[in-house]
């Protein structure tokens, strides 16, 4: 029986770069935003008293709906989320999507941090994939990311 391979953060899909070029920085935390959203479900049925990475996107929303930008609200955010991440432990699901929360928020911050999410993203599917079932349930996320994002850019 062989191990399912680990998945590399690396991995960022090529079709996204063109598309975040052209995207403003208000629609990449948007898109930062719901790509972390699809999986933070993981961390908040394991932890559903924990509310850290749901408060950051929470934080990454106040920044959209309002302009307002708090360097030490959004920094206090994503530190929480990754904070919330580390207390997992184990390379889970739940943790990955922690991380993917605390990669939106800071997106508020600096516009490079949107791809974040996503590959976070991609990591708390493949870790809770099946081996036989990772490569295509990836490639289902990658599609979905990518279209989502052409759609907000469009």
């Amino acid at each position: 029986m062989s191990v399912k391979p680990k998945f590399s953060l690396a991995q960022q899909d090529p079709r996204l770069a063109p598309l975040m070029e052209q995207a403003s920085h208000h629609t990449l935390g948007q898109w930062a935003k719901q790509c972390a959203e699809r999986v933070l479900p993981y961390f908040e049925q394991t932890f559903p008293h924990d509310t850290r990475p749901r408060d950051a996107l929470n934080t990454l929303q106040a920044w959209m709906d309002t302009g307002v930008f708090r360097m030490a609200e959004i920094r206090r955010a994503a530190l929480d989320a990754h904070a919330a991440a580390r207390e997992v432990g184990a390379d889970t699901p739940a943790r990955s999507a922690a991380r993917a929360a605390g990669q939106a928020v800071a997106t508020a911050h600096v516009r490079t941090h949107a791809p974040g999410p996503a590959l976070y993203a991609l990591q708390a599917i493949h870790r809770d994939s099946a081996r036989e079932d990772a490569a295509a349930a990836i490639a289902e996320e990658r599609d979905w990311q990518y279209q989502r994002l052409l759609e907000l850019v469009s």
